[in-house]
């Protein structure tokens, strides 16, 4: 099944467009390699801190944020080159252009559509975008590893988790720090059932219980949620909408430690495309989590990609 293009018609987003293309001319060689100023428990996401702190000290006008992006993008990419070679990466990671100033529309992947069913949140694998951008994404929360902390708080890589209760709640802490470190916290359902074969009452409470559990343990009500194994019916977004869901990504790829697996029919990235992974250790697979990363890494830097931050876009 191949994927279906969006057009993104916003002429500020087109604006926001043209000015990340020109950072990446800007950037030019530069661009392979990057990190952050090394505060590992900063708030701001992975990947963004050099992005804000720009926009915040810019001066005003596309060539004054251009310039000032450029500088601290320059910057971090230093540091993130270290931090390459620290974690044993092929290449040191792209750094992604500035987010969109409006965020694209988000619709149901042609084929994925529910029948009959209007107002339901949108189920995708890729975000209309034209940047070679892809996003990282992480299930489950059965592996805690600390060193997937540090690995990405050094290497300032953005990635949303999309966690189940059952298997986070023997560590609740783990996932608040991954949260300080300006990680996203999303719903994958309190117990990893198979939706479709549930009731509408028994989905919800799958559903909607884990956003009151992330709610109340994180603060904040997950606006995504991704169904176990991908899978969904009306019932499923009905009542991920009824409790404040927005969205519903799947993935266009997934990431092992040893090989990457494809949905599209050509077997490469485009451009917005979603990469899926999970906490994974040597006890479920062939590597550890920093093993992943170098893995989804050479295969994201080698085709000329940077990974951006999800909630950016959606």
């Amino acid at each position: 099944m191949q994927l279906v293009r969006q057009n993104v018609k916003n002429p500020a987003y087109r604006g926001r467009a043209i000015l990340a293309a020109l950072v990446v001319a800007a950037l030019g060689s530069s661009c392979a390699a990057g990190s952050s100023d090394g505060s590992a428990g900063a708030k701001p996401a992975p990947g963004q801190q050099a992005q804000k702190q720009a926009q915040k000290q810019a001066p005003e006008g596309p060539s004054g944020a251009l310039s000032g992006y450029v500088k601290k993008v320059k910057r971090a990419q230093k540091a993130r080159a270290v931090a390459a070679r620290k974690w044993g990466l092929a290449k040191t990671p792209l750094a992604a252009p500035m987010p969109p100033a409006v965020k694209p529309e988000i619709t149901t992947r042609k084929g994925f559509e529910i029948e009959d069913a209007e107002d339901l949140p949108p189920v995708f694998t890729t975000v209309p975008v034209k940047e070679k951008v892809v996003f990282l994404t992480i299930d489950d929360g059965a592996e805690k590893d600390p060193d997937l902390l540090r690995m990405m708080s050094d290497l300032q890589l953005p990635y949303s988790a999309f966690l189940s209760d059952y298997v986070i709640n023997d560590n609740y802490g783990y996932f608040e720090e991954m949260q300080d470190r300006g990680v996203s916290l999303h719903n994958h359902t309190l117990n990893h059932r198979y939706l479709p074969g549930l009731s509408y009452k028994a989905q919800k409470r799958e559903i909607c219980g884990q956003q009151d559990k992330i709610e109340r343990r994180y603060g904040k009500r997950p606006p995504l949620f991704r169904p176990p194994y991908g899978n969904y019916n009306e019932d499923t977004l009905r009542a991920a909408r009824s409790c404040g869901v927005k969205a519903v990504p799947l993935w266009a790829a997934e990431a092992f430690p040893d090989h990457m697996e494809w949905r599209e029919w050509d077997r490469d990235l485009h451009p917005g495309d979603i990469i899926l992974t999970h906490f994974r250790g040597k006890g479920d697979w062939e590597g550890s989590m920093p093993d992943m990363i170098r893995r989804v890494m050479k295969t994201v830097t080698g085709k000329g990609y940077a990974v951006a931050r999800l909630e950016d876009y959606v």
